[in-house]
């Protein structure tokens, strides 16, 4: 039996939704991709009491007994776990579901189990209900594009994982000290909100696949950015009635226009925001969009992270 087991999982961007707030069409459904910072990393040992320590320490808590109780036991797990380092929640990176899912796993592995899939973690865990992007790419990391639900679903199907060039760089741009929307308040945005119109999910359904996907599939960075910019202007578009218009603030507005003024053209807005990344083709190019944001006037109000694509999902070690 393992003693000790550690999962290290990738963080997720969310590009944007197809549909939400209709009943003849599939709701949700999405683009998204897996990098590998800021990343969460778990540890679980065998313990003889049940307990948690760290950041999201009662949120993990919870996925641990939720887990416990689906693969068959009563009572506390008899484990420790401690997550060593986890992303802000609510910001965009999809800290929830890579947080649920990497315990659900730690918990099967150090049983001794086979590890679930990540949509049936997800299914597990009670993640998924919206979005799916970060479920398949939990355990299969690249880009994913996920079909959307109906009412009577469990989860999205997944469409498609493609995998991202490995020169290519996300920098993440993240205004200190705000979140997005998560929760009842996120539940009761998408109950206010108008329902996305057929055009723009048929619009939004051709950019992905007829832009987009083969930029990713034949390495043309810069066809990727603009089709980026364009889906994620219009995704976030949707969400105006509550923003005020395409992405979480004014202020975002007007970093990514002055960013594309700059020469960097994939900017977007991750989720509900309030974190922004930039698609580039190098490391030299997210260095360069690094430097222009921080030698803005308001340049110490970003947190800035560089990250890469992660292609391969999850990583758990057994000892």
């Amino acid at each position: 039996m393992p003693r000790r087991v550690t999962v290290t999982a990738p963080s997720r961007l969310h590009f944007g939704m197809f549909s939400f707030g209709r009943s003849d069409v599939r709701q949700f459904g999405g683009v998204g991709a897996m990098i590998d910072r800021p990343g969460l990393k778990l540890v679980l040992r065998s313990g003889e009491a049940f307990s948690v320590t760290g950041p999201m320490s009662e949120a993990a808590a919870k996925y641990a007994r939720r887990a416990h109780q689906a693969y068959g036991s009563s009572g506390e797990p008899a484990v420790e776990i401690e997550v060593v380092h986890a992303p802000p929640a609510h910001v965009g990176l999809g800290t929830g579901t890579q947080l649920a899912l990497s315990i659900a796993a730690g918990i099967a592995a150090l049983a001794g189990e086979r590890v679930p899939s990540g949509d049936r973690l997800a299914q597990i865990t009670g993640r998924g209900r919206r979005s799916a992007v970060g479920t398949y790419g939990f355990d299969r990391g690249g880009l994913i594009v996920e079909g959307g639900k109906y009412q009577t679903d469990a989860i999205s199907p997944l469409i498609t994982r493609l995998a991202i060039p490995a020169e290519w760089r996300f920098v993440l741009i993240r205004p200190r000290g705000e979140q997005g929307l998560s929760g009842m308040e996120e539940s009761g945005a998408f109950e206010k909100l108008p329902a996305t119109p057929l055009a723009t999910t048929d619009a939004l359904c051709r950019e992905a696949l007829l832009h987009l996907l083969p930029a990713v599939q034949e390495g043309e960075c810069e066809q990727a950015a603009e089709s980026l910019y364009r889906f994620g202007y219009l995704a976030g578009s949707c969400f105006a009635a509550h923003q005020g218009g395409p992405y979480a603030t004014a202020e975002l507005e007007s970093l990514v226009a002055w960013l594309r003024e700059q020469g960097v053209r994939g900017v977007a807005q991750s989720s509900w925001g309030p974190l922004l990344f930039a698609l580039v083709p190098s490391a030299v190019e997210a260095k360069r969009c690094v430097t222009l944001v921080q030698d803005r006037p308001d340049g110490q109000q970003y947190e800035l992270t560089v990250a890469l694509p992660c292609n391969s999902g999850v990583t758990i070690k057994v000892e």
